[in-house]
């Protein structure tokens, strides 16, 4: 997520910004009209993609956005009038980047056997590339650029005009995004990266994906930064001091703040396009305001902004529509990191509603009905334990207990034959151990109570007189 320290602002064509031009395709219009959905199959208790697209269908979602081109999903996406977007895995783009042979079999591969039937509308380039930083991932964005350009000629080659060509970027693309006019790109990728990348779009009238989420930066701080700001509930503003436009809300203040970065590099017209957003269901313990409500209240008000007519923009760019994504179709049970990771979706797997959201944006908010207040909208305090889930495999706890103990000597000390922790001699009670202790030795190195789906957190201390599990405290 992008930090929000304060660096100096260059004002630049800010007048250019306010009133941009969307051109003359009507597809695209109707795009920006509408809401989608983010369809991820990182589940292993998710419905087929006949099932999904159902469901897709019966939420009355515009767009489904896909992060593959699955030859299943995009066949029965064909049946539907749903708009269609596809994804070029970050692990293709050096290859299709190089050479044009590989872009065209992509586009043969992908696209051609489905299109125009299926109604796919965006070729996306990667996810999220510029938030990784290893030497590979470097190579990675050097092609991200001609790896884009490659798709578009092997599109038009084929005849095919109407499907843009774009990449998701998160909020780590920025170095600086508060106050808004202060939205400045990381020097090492705005002159190699993004210079290139804002032509590109601007050459192909293609919008500039965001995946943004209020959540991160509110949850940061969220005793001093305000929850009803980043929900769109507040009746106070933020007026930024050097431009002197009001906020009403978290998501236009990080919006904005792109659009000012794209202006100091010289492009201040470029369309935005939200690939992902959307408000935690659940998530860890320490994982502040994630919940059904704030959920609720976070996706139906996103909808009733995007879907406004006439658009309202954003005060840097007052009427301009948005198309817009929302995060996501289901919880994924199989994300790693952090219990948020898993708990982005507005569905079960079984197909009901973990809330009641419209997607038309028609429905006024009253008329949902009441959902429980929630008891994680300020941080909690108090001892943690991360302790095998109920009914794991023993096989599959043994290897992460192996694991667990690996790492270091004194993780599993307190298990050896003897010790105060070796008895009861079970897999789950020695997996607990073992998952509570490093999760509280490593605990400061990014380490998450997770273990591969074997693990959950609690605030019940699961040992007893003799053995003392280790906790964390919050």
């Amino acid at each position: 997520m992008a930090s929000f320290a304060l660096f100096l602002f260059t004002l630049l064509v800010l007048s250019s910004s306010c009133c941009h031009a969307i051109g003359n395709n009507k597809t695209l219009l109707s795009l920006a009209s509408r809401i989608g959905i983010n369809y991820g199959k990182l589940g292993n208790n998710l419905p087929s993609p006949y099932q999904s697209i159902n469901l897709i269908r019966s939420i009355k979602a515009g767009h489904v956005k896909l992060y593959d081109a699955d030859p299943e999903t995009l066949k029965i996406l064909s049946q539907t009038n749903l708009y269609v977007t596809i994804m070029v895995p970050n692990d293709q783009i050096i290859s299709v980047g190089a050479d044009q042979a590989a872009a065209d079999n992509w586009i043969n591969t992908n696209v051609i056997p489905y299109y125009p039937q299926t109604k796919i509308r965006f070729v996306l380039v990667g996810n999220e590339i510029l938030s990784y930083s290893s030497d590979q991932d470097k190579k990675i964005w050097s092609s991200l650029v001609p790896a884009m350009r490659k798709i578009v000629n092997s599109l038009r080659a084929k005849g095919i005009h109407n499907i843009k060509v774009g990449t998701p970027l998160a909020m780590d693309a920025l170095r600086s995004s508060f106050p808004p006019s202060r939205g400045t790109f990381r020097e090492e990728i705005s002159g190699p990266v993004m210079l290139p990348l804002l032509k590109f779009l601007n050459g192909t009238n293609s919008f500039f994906f965001l995946d943004v989420y209020p959540y991160f930066p509110w949850s940061i701080d969220p005793v001093n930064n305000h929850l009803d700001f980043a929900l769109f509930e507040s009746n106070s503003t933020y007026t930024d001091p050097q431009t002197g436009l009001v906020y009403t809300n978290l998501l236009d203040q990080m919006l904005d703040s792109v659009i000012f970065a794209m202006t100091k590099l010289g492009y201040p017209n470029i369309r935005l396009a939200i690939s992902e957003t959307g408000w935690p269901n659940a998530g860890d313990i320490d994982e502040t305001g994630a919940n059904v409500l704030n959920a609720a209240t976070y996706n139906r008000n996103l909808i009733r902004k995007m879907t406004a007519n006439p658009p309202l923009g954003t005060p840097a760019r007052r009427g301009s529509p948005i198309p817009t994504f929302l995060f996501s179709l289901f919880n994924e049970n199989q994300k790693p990191g952090s219990g948020t990771e898993r708990h982005w979706g507005i569905l079960n797997p079984d197909g009901t509603q973990i809330y009641d959201i419209d997607f038309s944006g028609t429905r006024p908010v009253s008329s949902f009905g009441s959902l429980p207040k929630p008891s994680n909208n300020v941080p909690f305090k108090g001892n943690v334990w991360c302790v095998a889930v109920e009914g794991a495999s023993e096989a599959e706890l043994g290897q992460a207990l192996n694991i667990a103990c690996g790492r270091s000597n004194a993780t599993c000390a307190a298990l050896a034959p003897g010790r105060e922790c070796y008895a009861p001699v079970s897999v789950t009670w020695h997996a607990s151990y073992a998952f509570s202790s490093f999760w509280a030795e490593f605990r400061n190195q990014s380490s998450r109570c997770y273990f591969n789906g074997l693990a959950r957190e609690t605030t019940t201390n699961p040992g007893n007189e003799r053995c003392k599990f280790p906790s964390v405290a919050l």
